[in-house]
């Protein structure tokens, strides 16, 4: 049975070897620029829904490069190399580079495809407020909805306290002009502010489909879980794609973890190997 251990980075492609430097320096400038500057490289470089004011398309590459913190890099760059370390040495690094960057890519399609289906009903019904300034439509949003504001939020959590003095004035007299603007106002603010709180960063896309590749290319090699479990890697995909899959439908709600990036990975990276097979240029 062939088996599969990290040789060392003695053995280091170029296109790895360089992935794994640009995210080291993102990293340590998201630190220092953060510290020093008070420069938020996430909100400028993270992966934001399409129609949120910090979006912009560079975005859907930048994300890739970006990470949340030291065990999410970490986890990310040990992966990286101990699979992609394989898969270049193969492939070449143009290949590699190509299909890196399209699961890279196709992760964060699927994210902002699923992250859809959480954001639209949301501002629908901020929408049908503000057009109609119906007090019904506003009890039933503001019964339901979890604000995501805080002290730490800015000009909006003030808002926030006096559109909740407006609420209670409207609950009182629901002709008072005033307190209607002020609602419509802040809902018309907090619309903009809501669609920038979905964000994503990580290369942990790419990295599922580097992955998925891997056990497509070596399904019986032994990758130990823990330094000590070993599992075929045809099995450590499809366990870990249904654990994805699992956790994002179900818990997805309760985690920052972007399970729908993750299994977007795959699945580009699924296709793309598909494509090359076809076209006899897999091997």
């Amino acid at each position: 049975m062939t088996q599969f251990q990290p040789t060392g980075f003695k053995i280091l492609p170029p296109v790895v070897k360089n992935l794994l430097i640009i995210n080291g320096l993102f990293f340590l400038a998201t630190i220092s620029l953060g510290s020093v500057f008070n420069v938020d490289l996430t909100k400028l470089l993270g992966l934001h829904y399409l129609t949120a004011s910090d979006f912009s398309p560079y975005q859907f590459v930048t994300y890739m490069f970006m990470h949340g913190g030291f065990a999410h890099i970490l986890f990310n760059m040990f992966a990286l190399w101990m699979f992609g370390n394989t898969l270049e040495n193969i492939w070449g690094p143009k290949r590699f580079l190509t299909y890196y960057m399209v699961t890279g890519i196709g992760a964060g399609i699927v994210y902002l495809i699923w992250i859809s289906f959480q954001i639209m009903p949301v501002i629908n019904q901020i929408d049908l407020f503000v057009n109609s300034r119906d007090l019904n439509v506003l009890g039933n949003f503001t019964g339901e909805h979890t604000f995501r504001v805080n002290e730490f939020s800015g000009q909006i959590w003030y808002q926030f306290q006096e559109f909740k003095s407006s609420v209670r004035m409207l609950s009182v007299n629901p002709s008072n002009a005033d307190a209607m603007q002020t609602a419509v106002n802040f809902m018309t603010d907090y619309k903009a502010f809501y669609l920038n709180q979905f964000v994503v960063v990580g290369a942990s896309g790419a990295v599922f489909g580097i992955l998925l590749a891997f056990g497509m290319m070596f399904p019986n090699s032994l990758i130990y879980l823990y330094f000590a479990i070993p599992i075929k890697a045809k099995y450590f995909v499809i366990l870990y794609g249904a654990f994805e899959l699992y956790s994002g439908v179900f818990r997805g709600h309760d985690t920052n973890v972007a399970h729908f990036a993750h299994l977007g990975g795959m699945l580009f990276g699924y296709i793309l190997i598909v494509y090359w097979k076809k076209k006899g240029e897999f091997r």
